[in-house]
């Protein structure tokens, strides 16, 4: 049976339901906040196996989560796909998620990639990286997270606003791990060493370093991948001018975050959800749901190629991710009261 596409800009959210009136026997509706070209490959080999049809609506996050909100028990969600645990922690404040049992995905994934109460799972992992000038910083003054604090590092970092769910999660972590005062602690030593006012993206803090606006910055490791293996020279020579640290491997290991889904609460094809999220717990589609945006496997034992092989083993902090969820606002009322915009 075809796929139908049935991805819309994010403008396109407030309308009404899409999928009303147009039910196939056989099908699997996606909310998907992922904008990954590759994903089609995952939803087509899925189909193959399954006769399943895969039927995909595009959006950003809140929006998502807003229109399911709104749609409640009439919503054809089936499945809700999205990328950080803070986002699925909200999703799941907002009464999104469903709890499900699976014995496939329990013996599959990892307990830190599961919720608690299998409302949510997490497929792929993605690693906040410490990226560094090698001419101006010494490594062995920079192996941890903590070490951004450290006043010698004054005036030497870029990093994104507080904003960014990405830095939330990291300080949900350090919450996770030090307590509140000493997560509040290191903020503000961060904001202390901020070379400029947060701006810009991922790939605009790595660029930084290159340029020489900063000596240090903070990233997810995909975007520096994507720059390494860039058509465009620039980009290459931007990469290679800098260092990748993969932090804290003395210790927890290196902060991850996820891309994740669950099961729709209202859920019209339950079975069929299950089923897609089982299949994001195989081999082959750990290879597709990874590789697409040079994301880390969860499973055990799934290879990685390119660039991500030649990193080796390395250690990963293996704290549920559901804390981060949970840290969330603790973590932006830090941000607000040091002053990291």
């Amino acid at each position: 049976m075809p796929q139908r596409p049935l991805a819309l800009p994010a403008t396109a959210l407030l309308a009404g339901a899409i999928f009303a009136g147009d039910a196939l026997a056989e099908e699997v509706n996606i909310y998907s906040a992922r904008h990954y070209d590759s994903d089609q490959a995952l939803y087509d080999a899925f189909t193959e196996k399954t006769g399943i049809d895969v039927n995909i609506l595009e959006g950003d996050s809140d929006q998502l989560i807003e229109r399911i909100r709104r749609e409640g028990a009439a919503s054809p969600a089936d499945i809700m796909l999205t990328v950080d645990a803070g986002r699925l922690w909200r999703a799941e404040q907002a009464g999104v998620f469903q709890g499900i049992e699976s014995d496939v995905l329990n013996e599959r994934l990892p307990d830190a990639m599961r919720h608690p109460e299998g409302k949510w799972f997490g497929f792929s992992q993605r690693v906040r990286a410490i990226f560094y000038d090698p001419d101006d910083v010494d490594p062995a003054n920079l192996k941890r997270y903590e070490d951004l604090a450290d006043p010698r590092f004054e005036g030497d970092i870029c990093i994104r606003s507080s904003n960014n769910i990405y830095n939330q999660s990291l300080l949900a972590s350090m919450i996770a791990h030090h307590g509140m005062d000493d997560a509040e602690a290191w903020a503000q030593g961060v904001v202390d060493n901020m070379a400029r006012d947060p701006e810009g993206g991922d790939t605009d803090q790595i660029r930084g370093v290159a340029s020489g606006e900063c000596d240090i910055a903070v990233a997810n490791h995909y975007y520096y991948v994507r720059l390494l293996e860039s058509d465009d020279a620039s980009d290459r020579e931007a990469a290679e001018s800098v260092e990748i640290l993969l932090p804290n491997q003395d210790g927890r290991g290196a902060h991850v975050n996820v891309g994740g889904a669950g099961v729709v609460a209202d859920a019209p094809n339950r079975d069929n959800a299950i089923r897609f999220l089982e299949f994001l717990a195989s081999d082959e589609a750990q290879r597709l749901f990874a590789a697409g945006n040079h994301e880390f496997p969860v499973v055990d034992g799934v290879e990685v190629d390119g660039t991500l092989a030649t990193w080796g083993d390395f250690k990963r902090d293996a704290l549920n991710i559901n804390a981060l969820g949970e840290h969330n606002p603790e973590a932006i009322r830090i941000f607000d009261r040091v002053g990291w915009r």
